[in-house]
């Protein structure tokens, strides 16, 4: 229990005491005297006099020395007087924290409060630290958007010359910003410059965004924004002149008011290379440039091309190049005239790698992704290439890489600094998909298993159609060489009754290996062996072919992927273009015999040069196969391709191509060579971005044969085409897709699908 006596603790500026005594100037000091002291030795009190025994009598001195002992915080009243040839000083002591606690705070915990303040137990209290930990715990909580919580320090007295120091706090509500205006924007409306600012005004639909918070830091960013911008539209003098917030009287809330002198649109008049740099013309470097004469003005564009020029001098075999823009305006016609001068630049040399703040992950795990190593000549390129490998490794939340000057004005150290993050996942799933139906899933997963960079997970999914149980392991850099290798251990059963009549059953594991060629060009290998088993085959099919398959059949395969990855991100890409080769080979035993070829590729172009907006993207995709059975091995369904579904939307899945129609379900017996082509254009909705959803229409075109048939199978080898329109929401509770197609070119015996849903998410 808190003792009972309890007071405010308000700053008390008390002048300085006067000495107590008359204090002749003349004489000599014999000794000090110190009194009131508890825990403080009288000693270091004395330590603190500017008056010491033997020196002469000085008010001046007396005064400072006073003020000496207030300075020190130690106490809370001090006297100094003279009786006699001898000082006296009495004190009283402030007195020592006992504990420091927190009430009243539910938003913010005591583990986040208790960093910013200075009071800890055993420090010596005064009321001053009291108010500045006020202040500083007040700051914390308006950069959180609750500007109109109040913190009031209370002092607790306790025996000993002991407090407890107790921040009652209310935190009340979040101030949001209300209204964000803009002044001086002509070329753009006010609702196109709120999609390009990271502040966001308040609305029902952003329960799980901070974006409406007010934070003082994001307005600077938002000024760069937009002045981003505007110099990609053109506006090369444009100045966003202030960031204004104004807190609305009851402290509920903010209006923003950027300003902006937007200045004038430029077009490109006349580009230019310059190359001061032996053995390379600028021809060899104009191709860099991302812009072309008639063109608007574009300030990032203009960086690009910078940054490429450079790395291109590197590649032809410059180690140091310093490629700067001259943009000379001429303001009465509107143009710019751009001159890349290319000098070489200062030789630098990596000095030394230092990496900082990998508490669990492994050194040489990090090291391993950088693209320069000590010795090499310094390189802007590869160093940004490492930064961004590491950061693609998931295993951190930041990553910061900088320089510094090493044990030579040649030399430079390179400083990475990394802040680790949780790579451990327990996830629990649920969720319905098309194909699958309702389903559960359950997972463990650590993808920097004891900080060495091992990837090894567990996870099974329960579903109506499909259920699966899988172990996988996978070392990204087996022995620190450009080798991958991994393992999996997979149990699988699928219903596809409703398809084909059957069930089927696999069981087995699957042997990787994998290594990069280049930073785009990747090969993997992988051997398979699996147990298959087609059973429960329904009562009432009656194709020949189906009722063959019934029974166990053993895979041994091996196969290879090669993958050229030019696209500007494998996660959420929109320029570039990616390319895979696969090979199949089974008949190393078991009764599977055959060679299966694979192609496909996709094809980004972003529309934002002409649309004005990133999210506008036309995908290209194609995709082809071939099955070819060798040296009497079975001709099994499960080894075959199938259409429909995700890969020819607007038709069932193994919706479309060979088919029993004479059989009592119309069983599909898929096919053995395949060729897809999908063109989507993906678009933002007008909608707030914050509510990710995101549209897109499409058309799907495919094909599915076989070489054999019989009098009841059809195996027309024409294309289907469907067509439709779908979204895609990126929900706080998973991704939900949503696609609306029609089959525009099918057959007779072909089984439709106008709606696809799928749903799923983990926690």
């Amino acid at each position: 229990m808190l003792a009972a006596h309890q007071a405010e603790a308000q700053p008390r500026r008390s002048a300085p005491a006067r000495p107590t005594a008359a204090r002749p100037q003349g004489g000599i000091v014999q000794g000090i005297d110190v009194s009131g002291n508890q825990r403080i030795e009288a000693d270091t009190i004395r330590s603190y006099m500017l008056l010491q025994p033997g020196d002469q009598f000085e008010a001046d001195r007396l005064d400072r020395s006073l003020r000496a002992l207030y300075a020190t915080g130690l106490f809370r009243d001090v006297q100094v007087g003279r009786q006699g040839d001898r000082i006296t000083v009495r004190v009283q002591e402030n007195p020592i924290v006992n504990r420091v606690a927190f009430e009243g705070n539910r938003k913010l915990s005591d583990d986040q409060l208790r960093p910013v303040v200075q009071l800890v137990p055993r420090a010596v209290f005064t009321p001053q630290a009291a108010q500045t930990d006020r202040q500083h715990l007040l700051e914390v909580y308006a950069r959180r958007g609750r500007f109109a919580a109040t913190i009031e320090p209370k002092i607790i007295e306790l025996d000993q010359n002991r407090v407890d120091v107790v921040f009652e706090i209310t935190e009340n509500d979040t101030a949001l910003v209300s209204r964000i205006n803009f002044v001086g924007n002509d070329a753009f409306s006010d609702s196109r410059l709120k999609e390009i600012v990271a502040t966001r005004e308040a609305a029902w639909y952003r329960p799980f965004s901070s974006s409406d918070t007010y934070d003082p830091d994001r307005l600077n960013f938002d000024r760069e924004l937009l002045r981003r911008y505007y110099l990609r539209q053109g506006y090369a003098d444009v100045q966003i002149t202030s960031a204004a917030a104004e807190l609305a009287p009851d402290r509920s809330g903010f209006f923003i008011t950027y300003t902006i002198n937007e200045g004038k649109r430029y077009r490109v008049s006349k580009i230019d290379v310059v190359s001061h740099l032996r053995n390379i013309t600028p021809e060899q470097l104009r191709g860099q440039i991302d812009l072309q004469p008639g063109d608007w003005y574009d300030g990032e564009r203009v960086e690009n091309a910078t940054q490429a020029i450079q790395d291109r001098g590197n590649e032809l075999g410059a180690p140091f190049v310093e490629a700067q823009p001259r943009i000379q305006r001429d303001r009465e016609k509107g143009t710019v005239e751009i001159t890349f001068d290319v000098n070489e630049g200062e030789k630098l040399y990596v000095d030394r790698i230092d990496i900082t703040g990998n508490t669990r992950t492994e050194d040489h795990v990090i090291r391993r992704e950088f693209r320069i190593a000590e010795g090499d000549a310094f390189n802007a390129a590869q160093l940004r290439r490492s930064r961004q490998r590491v950061r693609d490794l998931g295993y951190f939340n930041d990553v910061n890489v900088t320089t510094s000057p090493g044990s030579a004005p040649d030399r430079v150290n390179v400083n990475a600094n990394v802040s680790e993050k949780a790579t451990g996942e327990i996830s629990l799933g649920g969720g319905y998909s098309t194909d699958s139906g309702a389903l559960a899933e359950v997972g463990l997963r650590e993808r920097n298993l004891l900080g060495t960079g091992i990837d090894a997970s567990i996870d099974g999914t329960i579903a109506q159609r499909r259920s699966s149980v899988q172990a996988s392991v996978t070392e990204p850099s087996f022995l620190d060489r450009n080798l991958a290798v991994g393992a999996d251990v997979f149990y699988v059963t699928r219903d596809l009754r409703d398809y084909s009549g059957y069930q089927e059953r696999r069981y087995g594991f699957t042997l990787r290996a994998g290594y990069e060629f280049n930073e785009f060009l990747r090969q993997s290998w992988n051997y398979t062996l699996s147990q298959r088993n087609i059973f429960d085959i329904s009562d009432d099919v009656t194709s020949q072919y189906i009722l063959e398959q019934k029974g166990k059949s053993l895979l041994s395969q091996v196969g290879q992927t090669l993958t050229y990855d030019r696209r500007n991100s494998r996660l959420d890409p929109s320029d570039g273009y990616v390319l895979r080769f696969g090979t199949d080979l089974a008949g190393l035993g078991g009764e599977a015999k055959y060679v299966r070829l694979k192609l496909d590729g996709s094809y980004y172009i972003p529309f934002e040069k002409l649309l004005g907006d990133p999210h506008y993207v036309l995908a290209l995709s194609a995709g082809g196969g071939y099955l070819k059975n060798f040296s009497g091995g079975r001709d099994l369904i499960v080894d075959r391709f199938f259409l429909g579904g995700d890969n020819l939307r607007g038709f069932e899945v193994a919706g479309a191509g060979p088919r029993d129609v004479g059989s009592a379900n119309n069983e599909s017996l898929g096919g053995r060579l395949i060729w897809t082509q999908s063109t989507e254009f993906r678009f933002p909705l007008p909608i707030p971005d914050e509510l990710g959803i995101t549209g897109r229409t499409f058309v799907d075109v495919g094909a599915l044969s076989q070489s054999s048939s019989g009098a009841t199978v059809r195996s027309d080898a024409s294309p289907r085409v469907g067509a439709g329109v779908g979204i895609s929401w990126a929900s706080p509770f998973g991704l939900i897709n949503l696609d609306f197609a029609v089959p525009v070119v099918k057959k007779s015996y072909d089984e439709t699908q106008v709606f696809r849903f799928g749903f799923g998410t983990r926690f």
